[in-house]
């Protein structure tokens, strides 16, 4: 059930996504908030060689991992519009790895909705 906070969490990544938008450059944005209740923010890297563009999921993780907090309990990403989007499958594995109890915003029936990562990724790699 999508509570209060987690209506500001999708505030805090559609700010960013509207400060930092960038075509082909940052089209995405995301917020996470640890268990500890610190709030971290990304945007995704678009590079020309696709393969080493980064996820804002991994940028917000990186934040937090640079301020030794990363016991994620909620995430969500945006795309330029404001609208929340679903991990990608490699975004799910990090989240996974690094809290798999960990929540994740999507959209359900255009409805946000608060996921656990597990159900995301029911068969993780190398469980």
């Amino acid at each position: 059930m999508i509570e209060q906070r987690d209506l500001e969490l999708i505030t805090v990544a559609r700010d960013m996504i509207k400060k930092r938008y960038k075509a082909n450059r940052h089209q995405v944005a995301a917020a996470l908030r640890t268990i500890s209740g610190n709030i971290y923010c990304g945007i995704h890297i678009e590079v020309y060689i696709g393969r080493i563009t980064v996820c804002g999921e991994a940028i917000a993780l990186g934040m937090a991992a640079t301020d030794g907090d990363t016991d994620i309990d909620t995430i969500v990403a945006v795309d330029e519009t404001g609208r929340i989007i679903s991990p990608c499958g490699m975004c799910r594995e990090m989240i996974y790895d690094y809290a798999s109890e960990a929540n994740v915003i999507i959209l359900v029936d255009n409805k946000p909705e608060k996921v656990r990562i597990s159900e995301l990724l029911p068969h993780k790699y190398m469980q």
